[in-house]
C-alpha cells in the first residue's frame, strides 16, 4: 500500500537489524521522538550467544564505554531466555548512539546473532509482520506526544 504523503523515518536501524520503525510526516514530532534529550525508550529483544554472565549484564546496565570511548547512559537489561545455544535479552536504552545495543554487547563480548527493536516510547512492535505496516492509533499517538512534553 502507498502513503499518500511525505513522511521521514524516526530514527533507522542498521542494515542487521529488524523490528519496528515509525514514520511521521511532521518533523518536530520525529525530532522530539529521537532527541536524547526526551530520553524516550527503545526496546530490542537481542539474542546472542551464550555464555552470558551477571558481570556483563551489570556492565552493560550500569553503562558501558564503547569504542569511540563515549559512555552510554544506564540501561534497562532483562534475561527472558536462557537456552544452550542462545540467550534472549530485552534491553532498553533512552539515547539511541549509532549502533549502540550492538556496540554494548560487542564492549562486554557478547555476539549478537539477531536484534529486534520492539517498541519505541510506548509504541509496541506486536505481531505485526516485516515489511507491513499499520497507522498508529490516537491512544498511541497521545502517548508519544506526552513521552515527549507535546501533548496537543
Amino acid at each position: 500500500e502507498d502513503v499518500d504523503t511525505r513522511v521521514y523515518p524516526v530514527g533507522r536501524l542498521d542494515k542487521d537489524s529488524e523490528g519496528l520503525l515509525l514514520f511521521t510526516n511532521d518533523g518536530d514530532f520525529a525530532n522530539g521522538i529521537m532527541h536524547p534529550s526526551r530520553e524516550v525508550s527503545k526496546t530490542y529483544r537481542v539474542t546472542v550467544r551464550p555464555p552470558v554472565n551477571e558481570d556483563q549484564l551489570s556492565t552493560m546496565a550500569a553503562g558501558v564505554t564503547l569504542d569511540d570511548g563515549t559512555k552510554t547512559a544506564p540501561a534497562n537489561i532483562v534475561t527472558q531466555v536462557v537456552e544452550a545455544e542462545r540467550v534472549v535479552l530485552l534491553v532498553t536504552i533512552h539515547e539511541g548512539k549509532k549502533r549502540e545495543v550492538r556496540r554494548m554487547c560487542d564492549a562486554v563480548g557478547l555476539e549478537v546473532a539477531r536484534l529486534r527493536r520492539i517498541s519505541i516510547g510506548p509504541v509496541k512492535l506486536g505481531m505485526l509482520k516485516p515489511g507491513a505496516w499499520r497507522d498508529l492509533t490516537s491512544e498511541e499517538v497521545r502517548a508519544l506526544r506526552q513521552a515527549i512534553g507535546k501533548e496537543r
